[in-house]
This record gives C-alpha cells, structure tokens and sequence, in this order.
C-alpha cells in the first residue's frame, strides 16, 4: 500500500521514517522547500533535527498530486490546517483510503474533534474511514528509534489493525482502541494541563506539585471526557495519562515550554508576544473552558489556564487560588 505523509515537520518526518524502516511505500509532502530539499538531498531534516540522519530510503515532495494514487494518507499538519487540507487533496483522490490524524486539538471555531472534520471534509466516495494514531510520543525521540508506545483509535476496528500493523516495528509498539471520542479528547485536553505544568516550573515549584497538578489534571481529563462521550477507563492509558505524563514532563514539549516561558516571566504576555510555535493548548485551554462552562463541567486546572492565558492574571495568584479552594474528598 502506498501511503503519503503529509507535513513535513518533526512529526510527519519521524513517521514517515518509521514506514521506512518497515520497507513501506511512503512519501513525505510538504510546502516548505527547505525542509523538503533536506530531505530529499540530504537524508535529514535539519530544522527540526539536529545531527539526525534519516533513513536514506526516505523521499519527499512539493507536488501535492502525489496523493492521487495513495492508499493511506497521514495528516501530520496543525490542528488549524486540518480542514483546509483536507478540502485540497479531496478533489485529488482518486479512491477510497484510510486517512490517520496524528492532530491533537480542536477545530479552531466549531470546537469539532479532528476526526469529525476529516470526515466533513473528505467527500464519502475518497473516505475509507479515519484512525488517530495517537499517544505519549515526541517525534525527537522517535526519529532515533527510541521505545515508544500509542494507540491506533477507530470506529472501524480492522481499519486500526491496519494502521497498527503498518507502523509496528520494534522501537514503535501500536495498540488499537476505539473509544475515538475519549482517545481524542484525551489527548487534546492534556495540553492545556501541560502548560499548566510548564508554568508552575517556571514559577520554581518541583515535583510535587507536578505530581499533584498531574494527578487532579487527569480527574478533570476524565470528568470532561465522559461528559463528552468518552469511556472512563481510555484516560487510564496510552491516550489519557500516558499522553499526559509526557507532556507536562518533557522539555521536548512545546506545551510545556511555553507554559514554562509564562510561569518564568509570571506573565502570559510573554507567549502572545514572542512565541511563534504551533501550542495547541493554548487554543484547547479556551475551547474546555468555554465548553465546561456550558455544560456545567468543574475544570478549575483549565479555568485557570485560561485566566493566565485570555485574561492576564498573575501565573502565581493562579497556583495560590488553586491551593484555597474549598477542601473536599479526594474522590
């Protein structure tokens, strides 16, 4: 099967490498001729990589027709561009495929999960069905081939055995699953958390306060995610805690290290004005919040993330507010 990954970013290269390594067909698509010269010319992909050489099997392109003919396509672009994406290579198909989100957020104004704006946006001749390849991951640490485990999730179970096989080797370990509302709320809630990580370190706090940031960001995982559909017992793996245990604790987490820029500066003007990474917390952070509150959901981790991000408080009068809520049962 021919599969096309497209985005030719940290994410989109590592994957696309390990399809290279497990002598599949794959091709990596992009827009930047930087990266995708790099690649192509010099086995690497320098502006995410630095001294990685990758698999020199490995091809890329800037023809967007490439997809024409492909059985499997990788979305690996921002959750923003995932509608626009999709409305591109859409007319290109020329028949049914498989097509695996590795996004991990919201659409930015009708607050859909990904998985439903795929199937939106790619006309019900072109769509087989959609997979989520998704889990504690970072493409820094996949692309030299360290031990990783995710989760393949779909409403159609041989369609993730599919997957699952595809991109199984011996550093990548893929589960299925096919809890897709739980896996993908999961993994997009737990962003606004790891910001909320990211500051607390910047603001000086340690370990135990990461571990009871962590533990309390899980229940409201969960309260969420059931209120939305999901299963409970998803957020106690690789979808749920296990995303959310190495995204408040890595430095390779952009979540993070924002979270820490604003903690550090104990002002979130910092992150608007200087940042220019894709943090999908911090638009996940708006989405929760204003969805809880209509819903009637209690989030005081995301609700105050959200006032550090949209409304300016002060990062260390956050934490003390969290610390002064009414006691109760930990339950």
């Amino acid at each position: 099967m021919k599969t096309v990954v497209i985005g030719s970013g940290s994410w989109g290269t590592a994957l696309a490498q390990v399809l290279c390594d497990n002598k599949e067909d794959v091709i990596v698509y992009g827009n930047c001729k930087e990266q995708i010269d790099d690649i192509e010319q010099n086995h690497r992909n320098s502006m995410f990589f630095e001294n990685v050489e990758l698999n020199p099997d490995l091809h890329a392109t800037m023809d967007v027709n490439v997809v024409a003919d492909a059985d499997i396509i990788v979305l690996s672009v921002p959750t923003i561009a995932i509608e626009s994406v999709c409305l591109q290579i859409d007319p290109l198909l020329q028949k049914k495929v498989i097509i695996v989100n590795t996004s991990k957020g919201f659409h930015p104004t009708t607050n859909e999960r990904i998985s439903q704006v795929i199937r939106k946006n790619i006309s019900q001749q072109h769509l087989r069905s959609v997979v989520s390849l998704i889990g504690p991951s970072h493409a820094e640490e996949v692309v030299i081939r360290l031990l990783t485990a995710i989760c393949a999730v779909s409403l159609n179970d041989e369609d993730a055995k599919v997957i699952q096989q595809l991109f199984s080797n011996e550093y990548l370990r893929v589960y299925t699953g096919n809890d897709e509302i739980g896996s993908e709320t999961g993994v997009a809630l737990k962003n606004a958390i790891a910001l909320a990580s990211g500051v607390l370190s910047g603001l000086g706090y340690g370990d135990n306060t990461r571990a009871a940031l962590m533990t309390r960001g899980l229940a409201e995982m969960i309260r969420f995610g059931v209120a939305m559909g999901g299963r409970k017992e998803t957020f106690i793996g690789l979808t749920g805690i296990g995303d959310l245990i190495v995204t408040c604790s890595s430095r390779h987490s952009r979540n993070f290290q924002a979270g820490y820029e604003i903690g550090k500066a104990n002002d979130a003007q910092v992150y608007w004005k200087y940042n220019k990474k894709t943090v999908e917390g911090v638009r996940t952070a708006k989405v929760v919040h204003e969805l809880a509150e209509k819903m009637n959901i209690e989030m005081p981790i995301v609700n105050e993330i959200y006032s550090v991000l949209y409304e300016n408080k002060d990062p260390k009068q956050s934490a003390r507010d969290l610390m002064l809520r009414d006691l109760k049962p930990e339950a």
